[in-house]
Order: structure tokens, then C-alpha cells, then sequence
């Protein structure tokens, strides 16, 4: 059997409980969200927040995704270049209207920008039904799908529906909640209260269909060893 080691993408959750920073929140995951407007793998998709302070939330979130320059990239100012291709924003038209069809709201953003390049707004979607494709398909682009949560249970079951378990992110200031999430969370990285993954001397890589083994840290050979047992009586 040939040694692989395969990193196949996600759908990042990040939680954000009631008694979290919610200003470093919003400051840390909308960086990581429009990020490479966010045509990463580790980009958090599905953010998930508690009732309590969902609406203050949202407010600071759309407004840090307003502020977002998006143009050239080798520009002085910019923030956000294009999407990879005309096909992701094709995408990212078509993820779009399909939730809107099945009753989402657009918080701000959802359009293509000009007709040159391929440039897509800053994009935040609420009232999202689990139905809807982007709930379910990895956007892979600037757009944020975000939920309100009532208790722990249902944020953990609604972070751990998909079959995908590479990133997850989470913001509390309780002890006790980020080690339950460290046993709960489906995933094979979690970041709580900052964003260190992607780190040269750490292991990176997904459970259930997000890839199997690790890059980085020793844990990248492990897969690479063979284990030899050795046995003799004298």
C-alpha cells in the first residue's frame, strides 16, 4: 500500500458563545473569513452564535465586512483580491440565489463587483435553512453564513452535520466549555480564542471526509513509519 497523506477541504464552524470577546471575535474571524477572499481550506464557513448576543454579533460583523477594500491586490488599500476563476463566482452567484430562494436573508454583500475580474462582495447570509446548498457545499469564497445557536448541544450537533471535519473555531471565555469542546468538536483542528493553525512545528489535517493524516509538526511521519517488533528469548 502506497503511503498518502490527503487534506480534502471542509466547512469550518466557528462558535461563539455568550460570554466570549465578542469584539475579537468578530476582529479574528472576519479577517480569517476574507482572507484570500476566502479560497481557503481552513476559511470559517458556518458561523454559528449564541442567541444572547447573536444581534450584536451580526451588527459588528456586517459593518467589518463593509469595510473590507476589495481590488487589485498589488494595489495600495486593498484587502480582498479576486475569486481563483470566472467559475467561482458563478459559484458564488449561484450559492447565493439558491438560499435566498429557500428564504435567506442577504446581510450585506451577495453580488458580483463590476464586470471586469472576477470580484465578489464581501458577502454575510442570515436565516439560512439547513437545506440550502451552501449549508452543505463548501463555499470556498468571501461568504459567511451566520446562525443563531440557544444551548451548547445544538451548536455542537449543528457543528459536527457534515461529513467534512478539517477546521473548527470557537471564542468563550469558560474553561470548562472550551475542554468540552476539545472532546466534542469533529474535527481535526480547533482553534479557541485565536487562530493558530497552519503553524510549520504543528500537525494539519481533517477527519471524516476532510483527508487523512497530517502535514506539519512530527505527527506529518508518522504515517510514514513502519513499526517493527522484535522479540528473542535467551
Amino acid at each position: 500500500m502506497k503511503r498518502v497523506t490527503m487534506e480534502l477541504g471542509g466547512h469550518a464552524p466557528a462558535l461563539v458563545f455568550d460570554d466570549a470577546d465578542i469584539d475579537l471575535a468578530v476582529r479574528l474571524l472576519a479577517g480569517a473569513k476574507f482572507r484570500n477572499a476566502g479560497q481557503v481550506c481552513v476559511a470559517p464557513t458556518r458561523f454559528l452564535i449564541q442567541e444572547r448576543v447573536f444581534e450584536k454579533f451580526l451588527d459588528r460583523f456586517v459593518k467589518a465586512a463593509e469595510l473590507v477594500a476589495v481590488g487589485d491586490g498589488l494595489s495600495d488599500g486593498t484587502t480582498m483580491g479576486p475569486l481563483a476563476n470566472a467559475r467561482r463566482v458563478e459559484a458564488m452567484e449561484a450559492l447565493t440565489a439558491d438560499a435566498v430562494m429557500r428564504g435567506a436573508k442577504i446581510a450585506t454583500g451577495g453580488k458580483r463587483i463590476g464586470n471586469l475580474g472576477n470580484f465578489f462582495q464581501p458577502t454575510v447570509l442570515t436565516d439560512v435553512p439547513e437545506d440550502a446548498r451552501v449549508l452543505n457545499e463548501e463555499p470556498f469564497g468571501p461568504m459567511a453564513i451566520v446562525s443563531a445557536f440557544s444551548d451548547y448541544g445544538s451548536a455542537i450537533a449543528e457543528a459536527n452535520r457534515l461529513p467534512y471535519g478539517l477546521a473548527a473555531y470557537a471564542y468563550t471565555t469558560s474553561a470548562k466549555t472550551s475542554a468540552d469542546l476539545a472532546r466534542d468538536i469533529e474535527a481535526g483542528m480547533l482553534s479557541i480564542n485565536h487562530h493558530g493553525l497552519a503553524l510549520p512545528e504543528l500537525p494539519f489535517g481533517g477527519i471524516k471526509d476532510s483527508g487523512h493524516g497530517s502535514e506539519g509538526g512530527t505527527e506529518a511521519m508518522e504515517s510514514y513509519f513502519n513499526t517493527k517488533l522484535v522479540t528473542e528469548a535467551t
